[in-house]
This record gives C-alpha cells, sequence and structure tokens, in this order.
C-alpha cells in the first residue's frame, strides 16, 4: 500500500511521542548541557515544528530521540518514549531494531545521507529487508510506491539512479522515501527543505502533509518559520538548549511573547520592504558610527563623477553550453542579457538549473561565453585575455554560498585577510604584517562587525555567521565597486541571514556597492533588490523592479513561483 492510501493509524489523540525533562551534555560531566529540560508530546497525525538559530540545541533535541546524540553524549530524560513504550538506556542494535520502523528520520543534507555507490532501489530496498519479510520482488514493488508518493516521476527509471544522478530536490524526495518505507508512526525531518528551490520546497511540504494527514506525528526541525507557518500545528521555539516558549502555530507567530520569538519573526525577509532593517541594530554593528573603508582610486571616482554612469555590469546576449559525455550537450545560459545599475541591487532569482550560477561565472570572467559578453563600468572585460583583465579584477569581488569550502582550512582569519589585502601574488601572505596592512585588516573586520578577538581562529572555529562576515570582507579587501554575490545567505539560520543582509544593506550605501545578488529565495531577493532578473531554462523569463516583478508578475513561470513561496500566517 502507498503513503497515501494508508489507514491512519492510532486516534488523533494519542500521544505517539513523549519528552519528559530531555538533558543532553557533551564532555566532562557537570559541564553545561546542550539540551536542559525539554520536553514536549506529539500527537498521532500531529506536526510539532521545534525552531530556533544554530546553537539553540533543536537538532541535538531530533537526534536523541532516535538515539543518535553520539558516544560523547549523556542523554538523561525522566521519560522518553516512542508509542507509549521507552526508549531510554537502549543499546545501539536495539536502537537500530527500532530506526526505520517504529521512527524515521530525514536530513537536510540528502547527497551526504545517501549512499553514494548503490541505485537508489538498493538504498531503501535494504530497510524492507532488514525490517520486513517482503520477498525480492514486493521489496521492489514498494520501492516504486513509496518513490512515487513522494513525487518522483516514472519511479521505475529514478529508483535505479545513484544519488549523484538526480538533482537536490529528487535526492530529497528520495530520502522522504526512504525515511517512509516502513510506515513509522513517527517522523523527524531535520532541515528538510533548507536550501530547497522554492517550488521544490512546495513539493516537500506538501508531501509531508500528506503523511501527517495519514496519522503520522511529525517532529519538524526548522529555522524557517514561513515554512513552519505550512505545515505546523504547534511551535516550540527554542533557545540556549531550552523551550522558551510553545503553542499553536496561529498564536506563537502572530502574537509572540518570547523576545527570541520576536526576533525570528522580525528577521523573516519575505514581504519586507527594501531597507527595512531585519535584525536588531547591535546585531549587525557596534555603538557607534560605521567606519568607513580607504577611498577608491582616483580614476573609478572620476569615471562615477562623469555625467551619465556606464552601468557597473551589463551583459550581453550570453550564451554556454557545456559539453558532456558521448557528445551529449547542455545550455546552461541562453541569450541572457541584462544592466546593473552602478549603487544599485540586480537580483536574480530562479530554481536549480536555471543558469544563474552559470551566469555569475560569466559575470565574473571565471567562464568564457560561447556568445555574447560583459562589460564592466563601460568597458571590455569578458572580451579581454586574462592578463588583461589581472589588471581591473580588484574592481570585482565575489561572496559565496559555501564559504567555508573557499577558505583555506590552515590559515588564520588574519592570514586570510592579509592575503586578499595583499592581492593574490603572494602564495600565502606574510606572517609578519606591514602597519599598514595590520590597519587594512583591522578596518576590514571593523566594516562587517567582528571582533579582533578572532582573528587567529581558523574558519572551521567560526560560526556560520561569522564565516560569512569574513567572507564579506575578503571580497572587500581590494576595494572593489561591484560584488557578485551567488546564494551567500542561503545555508544561513534566519537571524544570522538578517544579519548578513543588513550588512550588505550598510556596506552598499557606505561603499556605493553595486550588487548581483544571485538566489533561489524569492523573499530575500525582493527584500534586497532594487531590480529583478527571473532566469527558467537558460534564459531571463522576466525582468523589471522589485515591486513590478512581485505585485504583478507578467509571466506564468513568475506566477508559479511566487504562487510556492511560503508565507507566515
Amino acid at each position: 500500500m502507498t503513503i497515501s492510501d494508508r489507514p491512519a493509524s492510532g486516534s488523533p489523540n494519542a500521544s505517539a511521542l513523549r519528552v519528559r525533562n530531555l538533558r543532553v551534555g557533551f564532555g566532562h560531566p557537570g559541564g553545561d548541557d546542550a539540551v536542559s529540560g525539554v520536553s514536549f508530546d506529539v500527537a498521532t497525525g500531529e506536526c510539532l515544528a521545534i525552531v530556533g538559530e544554530s546553537g539553540s540545541g533543536k537538532s541535538v533535541t531530533a537526534r536523541s530521540i532516535l538515539g543518535l546524540a553520539g558516544s560523547t553524549a549523556r542523554v538523561r530524560a525522566d521519560e522518553l518514549s516512542l508509542a507509549g513504550e521507552s526508549v531510554l538506556g537502549l543499546s545501539e542494535p536495539a536502537w537500530r531494531r527500532r530506526r526505520g520502523r517504529d521512527v524515521g528520520l530525514v536530513l537536510q543534507d540528502a547527497l551526504a545521507s545517501l549512499d553514494p555507490l548503490r541505485p537508489i532501489v538498493r538504498e531503501i530496498g535494504d530497510s524492507l529487508r532488514l525490517h520486513t519479510d517482503l520477498d525480492p520482488a514486493e521489496r521492489t514493488r514498494r520501492v516504486l510506491e513509496v518513490l512515487e508518493a513522494a513525487g518522483l516521476p516514472d519511479p521505475q527509471l529514478y529508483a535505479g539512479r545513484r544519488s549523484g544522478e538526480l538533482s537536490g530536490g529528487q535526492r530529497q524526495r528520495a530520502l522522504i522515501a526512504a525515511a517512509l518505507a516502513l510506515d513509522p508512526p513517527v517522523l523527524v525531518a531535520d532541515e528538510p527543505t533548507t536550501a530547497l528551490d522554492v517550488t521544490v520546497q512546495a513539493q516537500v511540504l506538501g508531501l509531508l502533509e500528506r503523511v501527517r494527514a495519514r496519522g503520522t506525528a511529525i517532529v519538524l526541525i526548522s529555522h524557517d518559520l514561513a515554512v513552519v507557518s505550512r505545515i505546523a500545528d504547534r511551535i516550540a521555539v527554542m533557545h540556549d538548549g531550552r523551550i522558551v516558549e510553545t503553542g499553536t502555530t496561529n498564536k506563537v507567530l502572530t502574537d509572540p511573547r518570547h523576545p527570541e520569538t520576536r526576533r525570528m519573526l522580525a528577521a523573516v525577509p519575505v514581504d519586507k520592504p527594501r531597507f527595512t532593517r531585519l535584525a536588531p541594530a547591535t546585531a549587525v554593528r557596534d555603538a557607534g558610527p560605521p567606519p568607513r573603508m580607504t577611498e577608491r582610486p582616483a580614476a573609478a571616482a572620476v569615471t562615477a563623477a562623469a555625467p551619465g554612469p556606464p552601468a557597473a555590469i551589463e551583459a550581453i546576449g550570453l550564451a554556454k553550453t557545456f559539453r558532456g559525455p558521448h557528445g551529449s550537450a547542455h545550455q546552461a545560459v541562453h541569450e541572457v542579457s541584462f544592466r546593473l545599475a552602478r549603487g544599485s541591487t540586480l537580483g536574480i532569482v530562479g530554481e536549480s538549473g536555471s543558469g544563474k550560477t552559470t551566469t555569475a561565472r560569466l559575470v565574473l570572467a571565471l567562464t568564457a561565453p560561447d556568445a555574447g559578453e560583459v562589460r564592466l563600468l563601460g568597458e571590455p572585460w569578458s572580451a579581454l585575455t586574462e592578463k588583461d583583465r589581472r589588471a581591473r579584477r580588484p574592481l570585482v569581488g565575489a561572496i559565496y554560498q559555501d564559504v567555508l569550502a573557499s577558505f583555506d582550512p590552515r590559515l588564520s582569519v588574519r592570514e586570510i585577510l592579509q592575503q586578499a589585502v595583499a592581492g593574490p601574488t603572494p602564495a600565502r601572505p606574510a606572517r609578519t604584517g606591514s602597519r599598514g596592512g595590520a590597519a587594512a585588516v583591522a578596518a576590514l573586520l571593523e566594516n562587517v562587525g567582528l571582533p579582533s578577538a578572532l582573528l587567529e581562529r581558523r574558519p572551521a572555529e567560526l560560526s556560520g555567521g561569522q564565516r560569512q562576515r569574513v567572507g564579506i570582507a575578503r571580497a572587500l579587501a581590494s576595494r572593489p565597486q561591484v560584488l557578485i554575490c551567488d546564494e551567500p545567505v542561503s545555508a544561513l539560520d534566519v537571524s544570522v541571514q538578517a544579519q548578513v543582509l543588513d550588512l550588505l544593506d550598510e556596506l552598499q550605501r557606505e561603499l556605493d556597492l553595486s550588487l548581483l545578488f544571485i538566489s533561489h529565495d524569492l523573499g530575500v531577493i525582493q527584500h534586497v533588490s532594487d531590480e529583478v532578473a527571473v532566469m527558467h531554462d537558460g534564459r531571463i523569463v522576466e525582468t523589471g523592479t522589485a515591486t513590478e516583478v512581485f505585485t504583478a508578475p507578467a509571466h506564468p513561470y513568475t506566477r508559479a513561483l511566487l504562487a510556492s513561496v511560503p508565507r507566515l500566517v
């Protein structure tokens, strides 16, 4: 039987999961607990959302429910039960018999969660082999059923593929199918839609809604209150390892009582006008006026002051085709043209595979176009040789989604910024920098609101928000006039995202920066952009001011995207 036609189990008020006074600590006994005194119930057919920023304890809570807190964790509770049966103190072999059958788990990173060497049919079929008496043919039929129920078209085709051969949304739906193959009464979904396109996100949420309607109890872990508002019956807000507020979804979102809840709601960018601050001022900068960077070169100032300044970036008829194995070809970008005005923000929005990132690489001249050209400040850019471009490269900075992967993990923050200030020539920054270099590093750190105490830390020792700020500081080191921002906040908690967006807004106004902001998140794009370009299948299908595109979309694809955006109740 499929997910959609199995009968609901248990009465609607029966408790599928009960947690009482959960405490989870790491390291030496007597230290601070990561989770302290957490209690909640989830009934059959109910969705409880546990929300909070990174470090709040929500993921530790989720993993403790499945016995996955880790070998160094000290998990204690007055009660931790599934369907009335205690799971406190279960051995690992006992937990392996319960996971999948009594409680399923869906994680954010489907690519890391699925075995890259096995096709999906074997990945899902193994749980059926271990927990049921189904014969091989019956197991295959069940795998196809759950893949179809999870929204994968032509499940026979996708069942034979490995995770690396699937898109992000396809992988996430395969992971959900795997978690639901045994029809567990409880499903824990830890950030299942983070970093997914808005349309894929809507599909995943629709699937979870159908699962809940058939009687499965869902614990949804998320930092995205707009997503939570669509599916959750109740919300528990976590902060510093404790639940600080709980109630029905409507009550928590429309009448928040705790400052943490109010701060998270204020940070949601959906429907927040341009220049509206999302985070408290103290979260972005220290008190006092923001510091200013060193003045730009005189030549740039003359160009900016000239009447009728040219566009910061102008793309004209860009096209790019990538060749695959056996002579196959994929046209990632087709006849793309746009204009980024000086001192403004152009948002490029679209789903994965729409051509956004390829367009960014073409603008950065990291990929050569097959046709068309990019002009920088009115002068040739993509048409130049790299040797001729080198002198002008400092005019263009870049901020990436996975900033950790873009850092040398061996270098400290000081060394990363010294290297950026020195330019691309030295292979490794000198450890005894000049006074000017030290002052420039200090100014960069001040500009992004980071304390000097972080200078000796390495990237892995920083939080996600701190790393992203260091990435912005590095991009500003050459005093650029244009910043290319490729999904710079998609992996951040909503509160940290708010701080970074406010910071970029302040820096743009201080330094007269021109921003090309690329994202799949329409709420973010609406908030940060002056002009918007919508990409689909390698083409720009609609352009206009942010107000025009979001209030009166002309293209059917834009209307479909906007209809999928989750909004607060």
